[in-house]
């Protein structure tokens, strides 16, 4: 049509002259036989008489023409259109079909097994989770007979079923070796090809083969988040979830294995959430409670389920138990044991259950990369070349560790001497590192940086490990702290072990004679043999270019609305959203707290609740079981603050507030019982000057004399208090008095 259009408007001219020279013709005519034909119909004048000149053929051709490319051009088009709709007819009626039997499982899979000609494979078998008890003699490796190669292909869908052993649930990608379960004994076995084996199905799974999980629970038990997600004002407390139900250990660590995606995947997912952290996990958890049968898919690159990442920098490392790697359970500062991960195995159903699930659930895709986002569409890609259609999409992709540029270019040997620390992968190799180096060096003095130098600190003599921490400012932490707090944390950290060199700015990194070298731009050389650079945070925001979501200039990430919006079905949620604030202005925020309430209110929001984002979220850093803080707000080191100290007590430590609250994970004991009209404490303020000691107290960070941002210094539990004081948005004379709010003077 386009064409048509363009070839009109070329003719256009052409025929309006041709008209008014006919008009002109017409009445020459007239005038020369001396009378007017009054009887020559108005419908001949745009075409003349007949036999009125060459300028009247010249355009009759025209038209003609113009006609008969309008027609070939409308006779092209719907041809090929109709070429179009017969190969795609002719591509979907060769798409293999499922039969009844094709799912159906008569016998145990331990029954099939014997029934196959197959061989064993060489590696050893993973213990069983503890939501599949059949053994896992259901994954063999078929024996292919000359007279199958003839199959026909649709029998190589059979392979979706082989997701219920461990062994296999890890490889969701395409498998080096193709994997096949017996159907029946009377039917050939066939090679099911990688590709095919990936690609979505066209029909869902017949119910009939569920009971093949037998410890698998029933969708109605998912249905089941804590009664603190439905409060209607968005919370820290209500998106974590409770503390599950002491599950095994030997099922939470292989958790990542158990729910890993199978070989079949979705083809369409209600609910799909991009990542798999913190931040997806409270959205899901939220969904479900809004919506008891929804069913929502969780895409995450990494192979384990959502865990909290909060312990692999801190209780972690000062677990006794030498298994701790694999257990991934720790003790918190009260005693209490827990596991990382949110939820145990049973929590989540199986992939390929999603579809035909009668009351929803939530299911688990591992090892997968979304890697093309078709936003009008509405449908994503996998790295699999795997096409998900989803009706409600939440990115929660996090971020990636920062690395120096130094050490990018210095080669594959200091790459692979050098930990960027995120994953449990990173902290299985940490842990592995530092029981058999010699030297570590931490570059960073953040908090991510300050956490893991107390913590290997704390190993230095058990091991005969060497703990460095370097950081171009002068004391630790000292982009958040006030200088006096910073050098006084500097000392602290110190007497864990870690040799401190500040004013570090890094020049260059080689090895050489099996050492790393650190030359840094003041002349000094540091050798070492491993490094951990923690030196921040950079949002993943891959998915914007093929989504056409738009990345905020100066914070990084996608930006989105203050219902955490970025399209009218597309919700952005935790490290990688770029949120406005409406007391502090437009922030992105990369704690753990965030992740968690920006999660909860994207799920709430993608069920319809509409509500904007005005939570103040918090963080906190804990340097050992003695020394902590939380904070809220914008906590920087360059804008003015006034601090109030107190001598601290026994009562004034993480250990002891973790005993007080129960859990080590601090957003989780706080509460939205913001206290509206808080009473100060009556105790008077001690009247002698506790000069350098800070054993506890509260910062408070100005701008334009109005409170942005808090500290608290070994102070727990109170951040309600703090919270309203910076949502209230006013000018204090006397901050002295506003610190007696939090009851720091109290014993």
């Amino acid at each position: 049509m386009l064409k048509c259009r363009t070839v009109w408007k070329k003719l256009a001219p052409l025929a309006r002259a041709s008209s008014t020279l006919c008009r002109q013709n017409v009445r020459r005519t007239a005038l020369n036989n001396g009378r007017t034909p009054a009887y020559v119909p108005v419908a001949h004048m745009s075409s003349g008489p007949a036999g009125g000149g060459r300028a009247n053929q010249i355009y009759v051709l025209l038209v003609g023409a113009a006609c008969v490319g309008g027609g070939v051009y409308t006779y092209r088009t719907v041809k090929g259109d109709g070429q179009r709709y017969q190969e795609r007819i002719e591509e979907i009626s060769s798409r293999p079909i499922k039969t009844q039997d094709s799912y159906i499982q008569t016998e145990p899979p331990a029954v099939e097994a014997t029934e196959t000609e197959a061989v064993p494979e060489p590696e050893p078998e993973a213990a069983p989770s503890s939501e599949e008890p059949s053994p896992p003699a259901a994954d063999v490796e078929a024996v292919i007979p000359p007279e199958t190669s003839e199959a026909p292909p649709e029998t190589s869908e059979a392979p979706p079923e082989t997701s219920e052993a461990p062994p296999e649930t890890s490889e969701a990608p395409p498998a080096a070796e193709p994997v096949v379960e017996a159907l029946t004994a009377a039917e050939p076995v066939v090679e099911a090809p990688p590709d095919e084996a990936a690609e979505p199905p066209a029909a869902p799974v017949v119910e009939e083969a569920e009971p093949s999980a037998p410890c698998e629970p029933p969708p109605g038990e998912l249905t089941e988040p804590p009664a603190a997600v439905e409060e209607s004002e968005p919370s820290a407390a209500a998106a974590e979830p409770a503390e599950p139900a002491e599950p095994q250990p030997e099922a939470v660590a292989e958790s990542g294995d158990s729910v890993a995606a199978s070989l079949k995947v979705p083809s369409h997912a209600p609910y799909l959430l991009i990542g798999g952290g913190t931040a997806s996990f409270a959205a899901a958890r939220s969904i479900r409670a809004r919506d008891p049968g929804a069913k929502v898919l969780i895409v995450t690159e990494e192979p384990d389920a959502p865990y909290m990442r909060p312990p692999l920098s801190k209780e972690l490392w000062f677990s006794d138990d030498p298994s701790v790697t694999e257990t991934l359970r720790f003790k918190q500062w009260n005693g209490k044991e827990r596991s990382i991960f949110f939820q145990p195995p049973s929590f989540y159903i199986t992939a390929e259950e999603l579809s035909s699930a009668e009351n929803g659930g939530v299911a688990i895709l591992t090892n997968r990369k979304v890697v093309h986002m078709d936003v009008r569409g509405n449908k994503i890609k996998l790295d699999d070349d795997t096409e998900i259609s989803y009706d409600k999409c939440l990115i929660a992709t996090g971020g990636v560790p920062r690395n120096l540029q130094v050490i990018e270019r210095a080669g594959e040997e200091v790459m692979q001497k050098t930990t960027l620390f995120r994953k449990i992968e990173d902290f299985k190799e940490l842990d592995k590192v530092s029981r058999n180096v010699k030297s570590i060096t931490i570059i960073g003095g953040g908090f991510l940086g300050s956490e893991l130098a107390c913590a290997l600190g704390r190993r230095s003599s058990e091991f005969d490990l060497e703990v460095i921490q370097m950081y171009p400012e002068k004391g630790n932490m000292g982009k958040v702290l006030p200088e006096y707090l910073s050098n006084w944390t500097t000392e602290k950290v110190k007497s864990e072990g870690v040799k401190i060199i500040s004013e570090a700015l890094v020049k260059s990194v080689v090895s050489k004679d099996d050492k790393l070298e650190i030359q840094l731009k003041d002349g000094r050389l540091v050798k070492t043999d491993h490094i951990v650079a923690a030196v921040g945070l950079e949002p993943n925001v891959d998915l914007a270019k093929s989504a056409g979501l738009e990345v905020d200039s100066d914070f990084g990430g996608f930006r989105v609305n203050a219902e955490l919006q970025a399209r009218s079905n597309i919700w952005v949620a935790g490290d990688a959203a770029c949120f406005y604030d409406i007391r502090l202005g437009r922030r992105r925020v990369e704690h753990h707290d965030h992740a968690v309430v920006s999660g909860r209110l994207a799920g709430e929001n993608m069920t319809g609740a509409n509500k904007p984002y005005w939570h103040q979220s918090m963080f906190w850093s804990d340097l050992g079981p003695d020394v902590g803080y939380e904070a809220i707000g914008i906590v920087d080191s360059s804008l003015p603050t006034v601090g109030v100290f107190a001598k601290a007590t026994a009562k004034d430590t993480p250990r002891a507030a973790t005993e007080l609250s129960g859990t080590g994970i601090r957003s989780e004991s706080e509460t939205e019982d913001t206290a509206t009209s808080p009473v100060a404490s009556s105790t008077p303020a001690p009247s002698g000057s506790h000069k350098d000691e800070y054993g506890k107290g509260v910062i408070f960070y100005l701008r334009d004399k109005v409170v942005v941002g808090i500290i608290l210094w070994n102070v727990f539990n109170r951040m309600p208090i703090a919270r309203k004081i910076i949502k209230d948005g006013e000018e204090h004379s006397d901050l002295n008095e506003v610190a007696k709010l939090f009851n720091i003077h109290d014993d």
